[in-house]
């Protein structure tokens, strides 16, 4: 596996990706796939804001891809960030996502954000719970039932993780 910064060649692979959990997934709470310019679009606005997307590629075909996003837009949050992880359903666990948030961690602690966050769609998914628990987070709260979705309703998960000093120090701004 390589794991590198996403770009506009990834995007048709990223997007397959996304749309089969989207179609068949409870990890997104969209119902219908973005096109591959709206996941272009989101690419974009991840880059232009100076944050990370990665991609795990195999013998050069994409794999996965995780992305880090502001958790909220208001200045207040401008230390904490959002996780979001998707592997091709047929390269889950072979450790993609665990590389992959294991280097968006470093990317983010070398950045200087203090709160990892991340927001699992569907309290049964236990294979991103997992993932995240491994990684250092812990749960902070469920709420329940606030999607509906391939006939069911469906909670999401919030984790946190202390990035580098966390809230022991001030930080620089």
């Amino acid at each position: 596996m390589e794991i590198i910064e996403a770009d506009e060649q990834h995007v048709p692979a990223m997007h397959k990706i996304y749309a089969w959990h989207v179609i068949h997934g409870t990890a997104s709470f969209e119902t219908q796939p973005p096109g591959e310019e709206e996941m272009s679009a989101r690419l974009k606005k991840i880059k232009d804001a100076g944050l990370l997307w990665l991609v795990v590629l195999e013998d050069g075909e994409v794999k996965g891809y995780c992305y880090l996003g502001r958790y909220r837009e208001r200045f207040a949050y401008r230390h904490t960030l959002e996780d979001s992880i998707y592997i091709d359903p047929n390269f889950q666990k072979r450790g993609a996502g665990k590389a992959l948030i294991r280097r968006a961690i470093d990317w983010a602690e070398t950045h200087g954000y203090r709160q990892l966050i991340a927001n699992v769609g569907d309290s049964e998914n236990n294979a991103s719970i997992g993932l995240h628990l491994a990684a250092g987070f812990r749960v902070t709260g469920t709420l329940h039932s606030v999607g509906f979705k391939h006939g069911r309703w469906l909670d999401t998960v919030f984790m946190q993780r202390a990035l580098g000093e966390g809230n022991q120090t001030l930080p620089a701004q």
